[in-house]
């Protein structure tokens, strides 16, 4: 499945979980998550990824700033993993 594919359905899966979802398409800063939503009135931020692509060390600084500020902030490098951090976070 392509990074688009899996952003897709991401996407699609958070919106039936009744949140407010983005997808980033170019931002003013480099290296924002390509998904920003707010869910159960938490702010969350996924970096989606191939299965074997790495994060650029500017993208690893941005989900460390989002967790920082307290919002939530992962690398998702399938769906299945998302469903996994997702089910963990807002159960």
């Amino acid at each position: 499945m392509t990074e688009q594919q899996t952003q897709s359905k991401i996407i699609k899966d958070l919106e039936k979980r009744g949140a407010w979802v983005v997808k980033t398409i170019q931002t003013n800063k480099r290296g924002t998550p390509d998904i920003l939503a707010c869910l159960n009135g938490k702010f969350l931020a996924i970096e989606v990824k191939a299965p074997t692509g790495k994060l650029s060390p500017m993208q690893a600084v941005q989900l460390g700033r989002i967790t920082t500020c307290g919002g939530i902030a992962f690398a998702a490098y399938s769906f299945d993993q998302y469903l996994i951090n997702i089910d963990q976070l807002f159960i």
